[in-house]
């Protein structure tokens, strides 16, 4: 069965995202610099702020081509209540409600490979509450902002994370950690 990993980069004091919902802040940095992430994973997923800050950033809509230089052909899931627009080409699948009643067809999407949780934070922190979050992997950027969007916003103990790598990738700090699913009560 495939793994669900929230992969994101965050600035050392937690943010995920500035006051405006911007990730400027991560550019900033020398762009060799930016870990690569979640290659295993075969499917995409995120919330509508997300993905619109990356069609607006990268300019997809009006360059379409760009999707595929970026993302390849993975599916993508975006949570959202609106109608948004899609780049042409781009497999680009809306949903609504839950992530449990998401579940099924995004890890059917994802067939053997890993499900990618793009962005953001709250998006990860539903997954975790419906016990389907297997890994967080964060690359700590250079960086510290005054306000955002948190990196993580739900408590989350040490009792839950097990530390399975951490090394320097350029001038960030690479940190996987497995999630411990909740003991049983029964």
């Amino acid at each position: 069965m495939s793994r669900i990993v929230f992969e994101t980069a965050s600035t050392l004091n937690g943010f995920i995202a500035d006051e405006e919902n911007s990730l400027a802040w991560l550019f900033e940095v020398d762009a060799d610099q930016v870990p690569a992430v979640a290659p295993t994973a075969t499917v995409m997923v995120e919330g509508s702020t997300t993905y619109e800050w990356v069609l607006d950033h990268e300019h997809l809509l009006e360059q379409p081509h760009k999707w595929a230089e970026l993302f390849g052909d993975k599916p993508t899931f975006v949570f959202t209540s609106r109608t948004l627009p899609v780049p042409t080409g781009a497999d680009v699948r809306f949903v609504q409600g839950s992530v449990t009643d998401a579940l099924p067809a995004i890890r059917e999407a994802a067939g053997d490979g890993d499900i990618w949780i793009v962005g953001g934070g709250e998006l990860a922190a539903q997954f975790l509450d419906a016990g389907a979050l297997d890994q967080i992997s964060i690359s700590f950027a250079p960086a510290a902002l005054v306000a955002g969007a948190p990196l993580f916003p739900r408590l989350l103990g040490s009792d839950r994370l097990r530390l399975k790598s951490a090394n320097a990738v350029g001038q960030f700090a690479h940190v996987v950690y497995d999630v411990v699913p909740h003991a049983s009560t029964e």
